[in-house]
């Protein structure tokens, strides 16, 4: 019987688990592929670190490049840009087939990994790089690739999901909700690279270089976090039949010039209750395709996690050896189209703006003119009087416009007599 030398790069929360996973249950994943998987070393930083599950102290060591260059598969589970893209890079060259869960090196230069990986006949595969378990990433690239896709929206990750969640469901203030995060694990002690939407602006790229098959790095992505949500946000979008939720969106749109183009942005987002994905609660995450044909899709399950992240990765390593064992062509890597990423101005969206203002007659009246000034159309409005002869705060959502007008319609109500502060600008999807 075959076998198959298989590299672990990292043994961390999920590099431990899928080297349980090898170990543990190699009888039947031997029955399924026909061939051996063995499992020949786990390269670490530090042999005898503690770890959550008891491994062989002999698959451990620090020469990662030794054990690349004797592998038939690859699983880089390191995270980071360097080693992992050159361990990646020789691995490629050498002609193994390459398993990675790097969402942050496959944004900022999946194109060269792409290229190297057809280059040399063999397949890079990342399902676990975006939403842990949720099998995503074949589905695009596979199951749909017969369609257009015209829209993929996705709450991508659990950390900003489960804060978010927590203040529409207690009421608690971000600061609060993000405290309790850390105390149960959900957010790092620094959380900057998920509540700031750096996480899932690199997963947002991913998919929509998948999804409008061109090459889309993290310089194409709009981001903006969540800190600046407050409870009161929270509670106004409840008010008005909503919820907040932090999307990564890849859409396309007509560029202007007759052709078209991809908007590749992240910010917090209100949502209708009624949408799918306003359903998705705790540190979950779920991904929402809008596609020509197959219409309306939803892939919804466990984001994060040792195990959960494990099993994608796994599902990616039987795939490879399928492949090894079997013969059949590589799926492309490289994407194939030429689609220009639009910048966020020209994109066409909804807003829904909070104004603090002054209690008097003729407020509405100066602020509706702006609005028609900048071609934004009004689709509802809620005031709430804060006292008599005090302060009033109005909350607009818009019919869709440019962000352009959009945003210039911000800025003109700014400097507005009446206005004493703008509260919250907030985009709106689902309507």
């Amino acid at each position: 019987m075959k076998t198959l030398k298989v590299a672990l790069l990292g043994c961390g929360n999920v590099g431990s688990q899928v080297a349980r996973i090898l170990l543990d249950d190699a009888a039947d994943l031997t029955a399924r592929l026909g061939a051996r998987l063995e499992l020949t070393g786990i390269a670490v930083r530090t042999v005898d670190a503690p770890r959550d599950v008891d491994l062989p102290v002999n698959l451990f060591t620090t020469d990662a490049e030794s054990l690349v260059a004797d592998a038939d598969i690859v699983i880089e589970l390191m995270g980071g840009l360097e080693p992992a893209r050159t361990l990646i890079l020789h691995a490629l060259g050498a002609g193994a087939a390459v398993v990675t869960g790097n969402k942050a090196l496959l944004a900022a230069d999946g194109a060269s990994l792409y290229e190297k990986a057809d280059a040399a006949g063999v397949q890079l595969s990342y399902e676990a790089a975006v939403a842990g378990a949720i099998p995503i990433l074949r589905p695009i690239r596979d199951s749909l690739s017969g369609d257009r896709i015209t829209k993929v929206m996705g709450i991508v990750n659990g950390t900003t999901n489960y804060i978010l969640d927590a203040m529409d469901s207690t009421g608690a203030q971000f600061v609060d909700a993000l405290a309790d995060a850390q105390r149960l694990g959900y957010a790092e002690a620094d959380p900057t690279a998920d509540v700031e939407g750096h996480d899932a602006a690199a997963k947002g790229a991913i998919l929509a270089s998948l999804a409008f098959h061109t090459g889309f790095d993290l310089s194409a992505v709009s981001c903006e976090g969540i800190s600046s949500v407050t409870a009161e946000d929270i509670s106004a979008a409840k008010d008005a039949g909503f919820v907040i939720k932090l999307l990564a969106i890849a859409e396309k749109f007509a560029d202007g010039d007759g052709g078209e183009g991809v908007s590749v942005r992240v910010h917090p987002t209100l949502l209708p209750r009624r949408h799918p994905l306003a359903a998705v609660h705790g540190a979950f995450n779920a991904v929402f395709v809008e596609a020509e044909n197959a219409g309306e899709l939803m892939f919804y399950g466990q984001g994060a996690g040792g195990a959960p992240t494990a099993s994608a990765v796994m599902g990616d390593v039987v795939t490879a050896a399928r492949r090894l064992v079997l013969g059949g062509p590589v799926p492309a890597g490289r994407p194939s189209g030429s689609l220009p990423a639009l910048p966020l101005e020209t994109v066409t969206t909804s807003y829904s703006i909070g104004l603090e203002v002054a209690d008097q007659p003729g407020v509405l009246a100066a602020v509706a003119r702006v609005f028609s000034e900048h071609g934004v159309s009004i689709e509802t409005m809620r005031q709430t009087i804060h006292g008599e002869g005090a302060s009033a705060e109005l909350r607009f959502v818009t019919h869709r416009a440019s962000e352009a007008a959009l945003a210039a319609t911000v800025e003109a109500i700014k400097d507005l007599d009446v206005i004493t502060s703008v509260k919250s600008v907030l985009r709106v999807e689902g309507v």
